[in-house]
């Protein structure tokens, strides 16, 4: 049986619009000036305590600071995760064909498992999903493999293709030995060409036809 593990934010989601709102929320708080959301969005990627580290390094705050922004930050994330977030195009009707026809599916994101699924449920999709490997469910994050052979093992399928956006959705697809769809229109840092991946695309219209070339399903 075939499944797909996607990656959540800058792959399915555009996520970067409240990641950004909560980051400055919290600069306001401790008087510190707001950042840009271009700034913000390239600090996404490897989990939300990295992405904390990023902010206070850009406006040279102590490293001492970290525990109590992050539960700042934290805090505003959960409070509002989803109000300017929103599925990239084909998303959703791709999710709902795949469902429909009985493809496996899940998750395997560096954002917590506790928002991940809120903004899975905020945004209608969360039944497609029976998976949710979050960056606090295991020890360790991607590009660590494990999370993303966690996310294997409990879907239950015998060939999985990784799909995600960024270098370290890359690196987990190459630990962990999968077959790896990148796509192009989200957070990565470096040109498609230095990332590797066995297909790349921009419209998820075109992701089941990579699904079949990658894994087929006859095989």
């Amino acid at each position: 049986m075939r499944g797909v593990v996607f990656d959540l934010d800058g792959t399915l989601i555009d996520s970067a619009p409240d990641i950004h709102a909560a980051v400055n929320r919290t600069l306001a708080e401790i008087g510190a000036e707001a950042l840009g959301l271009a700034e913000v969005t390239s600090f996404i990627g490897n989990g939300i305590p990295t992405l904390v580290e990023r902010v206070m390094r850009a406006r040279d705050l102590p490293a001492s600071d970290h525990p109590e922004l992050l539960a700042r930050f934290s805090g505003h994330y959960d409070a509002d995760p989803a109000t300017l977030t929103r599925p990239y195009r084909g998303v959703v009707d791709l999710l709902a064909g795949w469902s429909a026809a009985g493809v496996p599916m899940a998750i395997c994101t560096n954002k917590p498992e506790a928002p991940a699924r809120a903004i899975l449920n905020l945004m209608g999709m969360a039944a497609h999903f029976p998976v949710v490997v979050g960056g606090d469910t295991l020890p360790v994050r991607k590009p660590d493999p494990a999370p993303l052979h966690h996310a294997v093992e409990a879907l239950g399928a015998h060939r999985v293709l990784y799909v995600g956006d960024s270098e370290t959705d890359a690196e987990t697809a190459r630990r962990a030995g999968l077959p790896f769809a990148l796509f192009t229109e989200g957070y990565r840092k470096s040109p498609v060409a230095e990332l590797p991946h066995d297909m790349a695309f921009t419209d998820f219209a075109d992701l089941p036809g990579i699904l079949d070339r990658l894994l087929p399903a006859a095989a």
